[in-house]
């Protein structure tokens, strides 16, 4: 019995030695990227992502808590926009400030999540003319830190947040081609 205790330790010694190496060779930043061509014009998209109030109409993230609290704040649209949420397990909590928004071409933003888990992002939207549409790019990037390089052996955070975003452009792209 006490044998086949210290083999079942030392296995578990080991695997936690093999997630502790390979949350080490993670990068310290990540980024996440999508990209989609929409048959608008930029001057029509930007609108519907350098304002918040609009958000609804397209992002994701809008549906997974019907009971959502939202506040808005700073200005209307645009650099200084501020948007806060708080919901359930499924959405958790944060806050997003528009950096910058030269329109129609990007709009930047400040991501802060605060529940369940603390991450202090930077969200940016790019739009380029592309034919007779626009080519709208998402990307996400931020720190990692090392409780997050073990999160990451064992989550794919490119396919679980490139996901939502594809979702995103495809919803962004029914709004605006319409």
């Amino acid at each position: 019995m006490l044998k086949a205790l210290a083999v079942i330790a030392a296995i578990l010694v080991v695997a936690a030695a093999v997630v502790l190496v390979l949350a080490m060779s993670k990068p310290d930043i990540f980024r996440v990227e999508r990209s989609a061509t929409i048959k608008a014009p930029p001057d029509k998209i930007f609108p519907m992502i350098a304002d918040f109030h609009r958000w609804g109409q397209w992002s994701p993230y809008e549906t997974r808590d019907p009971g959502m609290k939202r506040t808005f704040s700073g200005t209307n649209s645009g650099k200084g926009s501020v948007y806060g949420w708080e919901g359930n397990s499924n959405v958790g909590s944060g806050r997003m400030e528009i950096l910058d928004a030269p329109a129609p071409r990007a709009v930047v933003i400040k991501l802060d999540f605060l529940k369940p888990f603390e991450a202090h992002n930077t969200a940016e939207f790019t739009l380029q003319p592309q034919g007779d549409g626009t080519r709208v790019t998402w990307a996400m990037q931020g720190p990692t830190p090392f409780i997050g390089k073990i999160m990451h052996v064992f989550i794919n955070m490119d396919r679980m947040v490139g996901t939502d975003f594809e979702a995103g452009l495809a919803n962004l792209r029914k709004a605006t081609e319409s």
